[in-house]
């Protein structure tokens, strides 16, 4: 059977996965928020291009135009929603790691203590 300090160990590996799950996933809500600004920024400047076909087609454009700056806010409503979750997910690497931390020295100690208690043993085995 596998000690709690094991387990703990293969938990904080998990956490830490969860967690840059977490960074990954916001950077790409983020990645997308710009590009679909930068996008409707594009179209709007295409807009008022004298060449353009808006004077035929306003409607078009202000759809797409629209289209964009939804697509903006929507991605960065799932990146403010993936910064709590990875909020959360860091409070949790945080706090299996202090768990790991006081099960590692809990054992070093008892480690010690046992090998302390062999030297006793030795000293008065041998003293007989």
């Amino acid at each position: 059977m596998s000690t709690r300090k094991d387990r703990l160990k293969k938990l904080v590996e998990v956490q830490e996965q969860l967690k840059a799950l977490h960074e990954m996933r916001r950077a790409g809500f983020l990645a997308k928020a710009v590009a679909a600004g930068q996008e409707a920024a594009d179209i709007a400047a295409r807009f008022d291009a004298p060449d353009s076909l808006s004077t035929l087609f306003p409607e078009i454009y202000q759809q797409r135009i629209a289209a964009a700056l939804a697509e903006r806010d929507r991605n960065l409503e799932a990146a403010r929603l993936e910064t709590g979750n990875l909020a959360t997910a860091t409070a949790r690497t945080n706090m299996v790691e202090r768990a790991y931390r006081d099960a590692r020295r809990e054992h070093e100690r008892q480690r010690s203590d046992r090998e302390r208690l062999e030297l006793i043993e030795q000293k008065f085995g041998s003293e007989k």
